[in-house]
């Protein structure tokens, strides 16, 4: 083994794979094998080698060993906003996921919802040398429907209208919309009034769609929906618009915090909840069961989410041949204090 003078050798430059093999008496093969992770060395070698690159600070060169294996253990999220609830547990749970499959999250924003604006963020993810790109997709691109980007990286989209080209996931919004609808009516409200995400938002659109469409179903005429933007602040100047109408007995909101927003509202204007008017939310946050009174909202599981974009990509990182995949997650109606019968 090497003595002080090649410990004294190495702290003036950065160690390396043969200074790990002259400090473990192994040869550099050897060192490179456990460097890899590969079994073909015996433990006590193998913790011999560990013992050396710890005591003399050896790092491994991961872009070194990317262009040995084709891999570089990173992948890229392109995403257009953190700002809602939605996008940033499900970007948690990519990173959660991420990290144990032994892989790093490059996170690329983009502020204009165009394909353009998505495929340059694409290539450049591309020059940063990751695997696959997921891309989260909360406004819907103003100028085509379906994406299309270059070929050369794998792509899961976590969204419902990506094209037949790429794997999606996404939460049942139309079901989550038709079980708060129905929930209502089921109560006995002889309507049920929306305020809906913006219209730019693939979410807010099939939420709409399908709260209108659970309507017509029932034999009801929808109402005009009232358009806010996720934010408390438009919740409540919609829901003081709604509240000042006597015959409003039922909102159903497309989020918590618009839900939160209209709640305030009818507190000012001093219509009970769910005495005069029930509210339904979308989004199941922590917070839900915290308003007053508590609300009732639909369930979305962002870590299922999460987790099965990852793993969807990471199965097209090691097989670009496998099969495109469609997952739709499902929703659940929590059911609390804040819906009730309409008023006799």
């Amino acid at each position: 083994m090497a003595g002080a003078n090649d410990r004294e050798a190495t702290l003036r430059r950065a160690p390396s794979m043969a200074d790990v093999a002259r400090h473990a008496g192994v040869s550099a093969q050897t060192v490179s094998r456990v460097s890899n992770g590969l079994a073909n060395v015996d433990a006590m070698t193998r913790d011999r080698v560990l013992a050396s690159m710890r005591a003399l600070g050896y790092r491994p060169n991961g872009a070194a060993r990317a262009l040995k294996s084709g891999r570089f253990h990173t992948v890229g999220v392109i995403m257009f906003t953190l700002e809602t609830l939605g996008n940033v547990r499900t970007l948690d749970a990519i990173v959660s996921e991420a990290a144990k499959a032994d892989y790093s999250v490059t996170l690329m924003p983009v502020q204009d919802p165009t394909l353009g604006a998505v495929s340059g963020a694409y290539r450049r993810l591309s020059d940063q040398a990751v695997d696959g790109v997921i891309i989260i997709f909360e406004a819907s691109l103003l100028d085509q429907v379906e994406i299309s980007l270059p070929p050369g990286l794998p792509v899961v989209v976590i969204d419902s209208n990506a094209g037949a080209e790429y794997s999606v996931v996404d939460v049942d919004q139309a079901q989550g919309a038709r079980q708060a609808t129905e929930h209502l009516i089921g109560l006995g409200h002889s309507q049920v009034w929306h305020i809906a995400g913006p219209r730019s938002s693939f979410s807010a659109t099939h939420r709409e769609e399908s709260w209108r469409k659970t309507l017509v179903e029932a034999g009801i005429t929808p109402p005009e929906a009232l358009y806010g933007d996720w934010t408390t602040e438009s919740g409540y100047r919609l829901g003081l618009e709604l509240g000042r109408r006597p015959e409003v007995t039922a909102i159903f909101a497309a989020n918590d915090q618009m839900a939160l927003g209209a709640m305030r509202a009818l507190h000012e204007l001093g219509r009970d909840i769910p005495g005069d008017v029930s509210v339904v939310g979308f989004d199941d946050m922590d917070e839900a069961r915290a308003f007053w009174p508590p609300l009732t909202s639909v369930h979305q599981n962002f870590r299922d989410v999460g987790r099965i974009a990852m793993e969807r990509l990471l199965a097209h990182i090691a097989d670009p041949a496998a099969p495109v995949e469609a997952d739709l997650i499902p929703t659940a109606l929590v059911v609390r204090e804040s819906s009730g019968p309409p008023p006799r």
